[in-house]
């Protein structure tokens, strides 16, 4: 119970850097390329979104043959591992995305 715990929270954590990291130093590129920054910041973390889930589980495949052998074999209990990481990952995805709108005051690109 507590490896999944962990697991969850680290998965929440990789998505979250992943979009916040690459959405402040995308928006470095503005400094070159004379583009509004905070539209620039606020544009990355939406493309970045689908990138921090998939970096937070290690690559889609995996997590989605697990969900496909646990329904086919009958296994409830690794499905439900399965959809709690997704959870887990599109959560701290999202919560890096809403932190980034909030950082450039909800301008959107």
């Amino acid at each position: 119970m507590w490896r999944l715990l962990n697991t969850l929270v680290l998965n929440f954590f990789i998505a979250f850097g992943m979009v916040t990291g690459g959405a402040l130093l995308g928006s470095l590129s503005t400094l070159l390329t004379r583009q509004p920054p905070l539209n620039t910041m606020a544009d990355l973390a939406d493309k970045l979104k689908i990138w921090g889930l998939v970096a937070a589980l290690g690559g889609t495949f995996p997590a989605l043959k697990a969900i496909e052998t646990g329904f086919l074999g009958g296994h409830l209990e690794s499905v439900v591992k399965q959809l709690l990481l997704l959870t887990s990952a599109f959560s701290g995805a999202h919560a890096a995305y809403i932190f980034i709108l909030y950082l450039s005051g909800g301008v959107r690109g």
